[in-house]
């Protein structure tokens, strides 16, 4: 019985890690990078994530670039007399033990210039490449799903 338990469990390792989709940069850990599936011809699409600063210094996303649009943008949502408006950050700033979450109505990566559509449905993968002042470049799978993450507390919306 026990044989069974351990070979069970070796099985269903492998899941929890796929399932997990975690990336790291020196002393950053980014968690499930995702998007949101959009109709065909959405002329752009949101891409999120949340980052860890897990060191004791302070570091910034720069910029961040996929292959499948012509251009991305850091993007937050702010509150401005009483309306919620999106505009572009030059950079994001990740203190030391931080986190900062990536989330419809909150930081976001915009992708615009759509190039490779094939990559934007449910079940999916796209590559985004974070470019870090001190952690340098990681690139990440991100996820395409129907709906937001259940840990999503936040409202969806598209551009």
């Amino acid at each position: 019985m026990l044989n069974r338990l351990i070979l069970l469990a070796a099985l269903l390792l492998p899941v929890g890690f796929a399932q997990a989709h975690q990336y790291k940069a020196g002393e950053l850990e980014i968690a499930h990078p995702w998007s949101q599936e959009l109709p065909p011809n959405a002329p752009t699409v949101a891409a999120y994530f949340v980052i860890h600063n897990k060191g004791t210094t302070a570091d910034k996303l720069l910029s961040v670039d996929s292959p499948i649009a012509d251009k991305a943008e850091l993007h937050e949502h702010v509150m401005q007399n009483d309306l919620m408006k999106m505009q572009a950050v030059p950079v994001v700033d990740i203190a030391p033990g931080a986190t900062v979450t990536f989330a419809p109505m909150a930081y976001h990566v915009m992708l615009l210039g759509l190039e490779d559509r094939s990559l934007l449905s449910d079940g999916k993968r796209f590559p985004l490449t974070l470019h870090f002042e001190k952690a340098g470049d990681v690139t990440v799978d991100v996820a395409v799903q129907k709906k937001a993450p259940d840990s999503s507390k936040t409202q969806t919306h598209a551009h």
